[in-house]
């Protein structure tokens, strides 16, 4: 059978605190219509975020330009591990998302099959097609500085999924995202250079194991990367995200295209 080609594709973020969609431009790498937006149940319960995903997904259809353009591709992201369709860990959701087949339950609630993939992959690969370095046709590590750290590792335009490299030890510190992740700047007071001092080994580290031709610096902190990514001392340009809060949201819908058949 021929596979499937889309203009526009739904894609939604399940985050911690919120769920958000919209429906992406698949040619530009954008949002077309308006983004929508519900709060994430309280724990993250499975039945509850489903829940949350289909009132997400039926309001992305609702709107008029969705309707216009008829059947589309669904990519969902979420915080955790996802292999075989099957989430594997659990950040900020209920623990109960470990070894479920979470691309099932969503794919049987809103009535389509969805692909299904990790945040900060999704928000990654978003970055490299059409942020950032999007004119970049080697190696990308794109890092997530947030309440931990994340990762995305994309390769000559592929992704390698589920690189989970927050959870590196170094340096004594045997999961690093909990000793230089934003989260912990700000709990720390920690002033942009002491953050800097322990940013660097940190990209230095990954710099020898992945020899990434530029680091992306996504997330919330990333509105202020001219106080900060100077600071990176690292032999690779360090450059600062620019999809911003739709990053995952583009980056799943994209990936929902590419799984579409």
């Amino acid at each position: 059978m021929a596979k499937k080609h889309a203009r526009y594709a739904v894609g939604i973020d399940i985050g911690g605190t919120g769920i958000k969609g919209g429906l992406v431009d698949l040619k530009h790498g954008k949002l077309e219509g308006k983004r929508q937006k519900v709060k994430t149940p309280q724990g993250a319960p499975i039945d509850a975020v489903r829940e949350a995903v289909r009132e997400v997904y039926d309001l992305i259809l609702a709107q008029d330009v969705a309707a216009q353009h008829g059947e589309a591709p669904v990519g969902i992201c979420m915080p955790a591990v996802v292999r075989h369709g099957r989430s594997e860990s659990a950040a900020n959701i209920d623990q109960e998302w470990i070894g479920f087949d979470a691309r099932g339950a969503f794919s049987e609630v809103i009535g389509t099959p969805v692909s299904l993939v990790n945040d900060a992959d999704a928000a990654g690969y978003g970055e490299v097609r059409f942020g950032a370095a999007a004119d970049n046709t080697g190696s990308v590590l794109v890092l997530t500085l947030g309440t931990g750290i994340g990762s995305a590792l994309v390769h000559g335009g592929r992704l390698v999924p589920n690189t989970e490299l927050g959870h590196l030890e170094l340096d004594g510190h045997p999961d690093y995202e909990r000793y230089a992740s934003s989260k912990v700047r700000e709990r720390e007071g920690l002033s942009f250079e002491e953050w800097g001092e322990r940013l660097t080994p940190y990209f230095k580290h990954l710099d020898r194991l992945f020899s990434p031709d530029e680091f992306v610096v996504s997330g919330g902190v990333s509105k202020q990367a001219e106080d900060f990514l100077h600071l990176i001392e690292v032999d690779v340009p360090v450059i600062a995200a620019t999809l911003r809060n739709n990053a995952g949201i583009i980056g799943a819908g994209l990936l929902g295209a590419e799984h579409w058949d």
